[in-house]
């Protein structure tokens, strides 16, 4: 399946063979071993190295209910007349389809994924980058690019990448996107990392955003036998970055008990982080801080091992 489609995600590995995404993930580990495969944003690729990249098509069908599901958090975090610049990425295309209901909303952006998400969006004005177009993922991307964003400010910059670590921040593959991302950054006051559970723990060759510059990470529920995401959550919080946990249908929605159905747009009267180191009701901060149950016991049981 990898070598005819270049991706596929762990759910419709476990989907096609009948097993539990846990045997999935273990066998995957084993391919990986023998150079069979790379292991990718909770799925597998096609063997590359540390600087290949999937294309769109690759990752359009990876953590999509995840992706949905932190769009939908991410959206809530938009208020009217904004102005906002959002990066390139499936996440960030997930959340621009939902922003098309924000009225007097302004829209920097060098994705032509997310200005074509908003295109028919009579209420929202786009504004594009200028630069040289990607084929990969459909992005604007070089000196053009990063001139048109000098001397833009706007209220928050929406961004994702290839991987999410506390002691390197945001990162991603290739240099170019880097390069543009972090212009997008310097345009923005406030700046949303938008990162589903399989990139946290993940470092890629291209820093993008320092940890100590991201405000806020809207991401998923890690699974219970993700220890590492479960760590990397805490590490993050620790240096005070608020997270917002999206529930995906049936788990606990953005509040930490309230349900989301799949597709909705979360209430804008859910209570979200204001303040840098200031956590809401289920969210994770500090040692215990909002975590669900689950979580703070996988994460002690964690660092209990590294201690010993």
């Amino acid at each position: 399946m990898v070598r005819a489609n270049g991706a596929v995600s762990l759910r419709e590995l476990a989907r096609v063979v009948q097993t539990s995404e846990v045997t999935v993930r273990r066998d995957v580990r084993a391919l990986e071993a023998e150079g069979l495969l790379d292991r990718r944003h909770g799925g597998a690729v096609l063997p590359g190295g540390f600087t290949r990249e999937s294309g769109f098509p690759q990752k359009s069908h990876l953590a999509t209910a995840e992706k949905t599901a932190i769009a939908d958090v991410a959206a809530s975090l938009v208020e009217e007349g904004e102005a906002i610049v959002v990066g390139a990425g499936t996440t960030t295309q997930e959340l621009a389809r939902r922003l098309a209901r924000v009225p007097g909303l302004t829209v920097v952006t060098n994705s032509l994924l997310v200005a074509q998400a908003l295109a028919h969006a009579n209420r929202v004005e786009v504004v594009m980058t200028g630069g040289t177009l990607r084929g990969s993922n459909y992005a604007l991307v070089g000196s053009g690019a990063e001139q048109s964003l000098q001397g833009l400010r706007v209220s928050r910059a929406f961004l994702s990448g290839s991987g999410l670590t506390a002691e390197r921040g945001l990162s991603t593959s290739n240099m170019l996107s880097a390069s543009v991302d972090r212009a997008l950054v310097q345009a923005a006051a406030e700046v949303v990392v938008l990162a589903d559970h399989t990139k946290l723990g993940s470092d890629t060759m291209f820093q993008t955003v320092p940890t100590d510059v991201i405000t806020r990470l809207v991401t998923d529920e890690p699974p219970a036998h993700d220890d590492r995401a479960a760590t990397e959550l805490q590490a993050l919080a620790d240096q005070g970055v608020q997270i917002a946990v999206a529930g995906t249908g049936s788990a606990a929605g953005p509040t930490g008990g309230e349900q989301v159905p799949p597709g909705a747009r979360p209430r804008r009267d859910m209570p979200l982080p204001v303040q840098r180191g200031r956590m809401a009701a289920g969210q994770f901060r500090g040692p215990g801080g909002g975590m669900t149950a689950e979580t703070l016991e996988r994460t002690a049981r964690v660092a209990d091992m590294r201690r010993r």
